[in-house]
């Protein structure tokens, strides 16, 4: 079972979305499993306090580390083979690539901040891992954890049903996905693209790549950029022969 920790302080969030469709469903046949953890349960008074006024002053309120910390500590406790991930706008920019990775391992343990974030001690003390979804701003990390929790889930062995769809998508191979259509035929005067009704497979093929790279070219050009480094990369032509001396390969 793959095993998600969220650290929160509103555990009744979850799963909730989570809990319905493709998601759902691995939920309740046990492919994946959630475990929320109240950061209250370690608060410093009777009171349920977990923040405090920033230091150097400022507006908002600071997630304390003396609170934070041992919350950090029980997960560790519960999931030592699991990485601590902080949903975070300084974060690394979260991409397919480091999905795939994290729905390969055991499981994350998610911390969710509020308010003006975490003391940033208990970040480096625990060596958190900050993650970011985007360049914007959220109320708190709990709807970032929602939508990086079903970005791995989907890719768990046994949560779509048709495995093969996974390989077309966007961000595979480095290019935005290409377009879908459906019936009817002709919708509000719109027609399906003829080629894709025409039965020859090898064509829709080459159809698609060229709609997945003008699309990436046109709205990514950052993604389309590393996909021509890549490729140029991989072409026989910048290859060096293989029995090349190693100085030779190297220049």
């Amino acid at each position: 079972m793959w095993r998600a920790q969220v650290l929160t302080l509103f555990p009744d969030m979850f799963p909730g979305p989570l809990a319905y469709s493709l998601a759902g469903k691995a939920l309740k046949t046990g492919i994946w499993g959630i475990e929320t953890l109240d950061i209250r349960r370690w608060s410093i008074d009777k009171h349920g306090s977990v923040d405090d006024t920033p230091a150097g002053g400022g507006p908002g309120m600071v997630m304390r580390a003396d609170v934070v910390g041992p919350a950090l500590d029980f997960a560790s406790s519960q999931a030592a083979d699991c990485p601590l991930i902080y949903l975070s706008p300084r974060g690394d920019r979260l991409d397919q690539g480091a999905v795939a990775a994290l729905a390969s391992g055991p499981g994350i343990s998610l911390l969710c901040g509020r308010f003006e974030g975490v003391d940033e001690r208990v970040l480096e003390a625990r060596a958190v891992r900050q993650v970011s979804l985007g360049d914007f701003v959220l109320s708190g990390g709990e709807p970032a954890a929602f939508a990086l929790l079903d970005a791995c889930i989907r890719l768990l062995p046994g949560v779509i049903g048709a495995p093969e769809t996974l390989e077309e998508e966007s961000f595979t191979g480095g290019l935005l996905e290409y377009p879908h259509y459906t019936r009817p035929n002709v919708w509000e005067g719109r027609k399906i693209p003829e080629i894709l009704t025409s039965g020859d497979h090898a064509k829709v093929r080459a159809w698609r790549q060229a709609q997945a790279e003008q699309i990436t070219r046109q709205r990514r050009p950052d993604l389309w950029q590393r996909y021509c480094a890549g490729s140029q990369a991989m072409s026989p032509s910048s290859q060096a022969p293989t029995g090349a001396p190693k100085e030779e390969r190297q220049k």
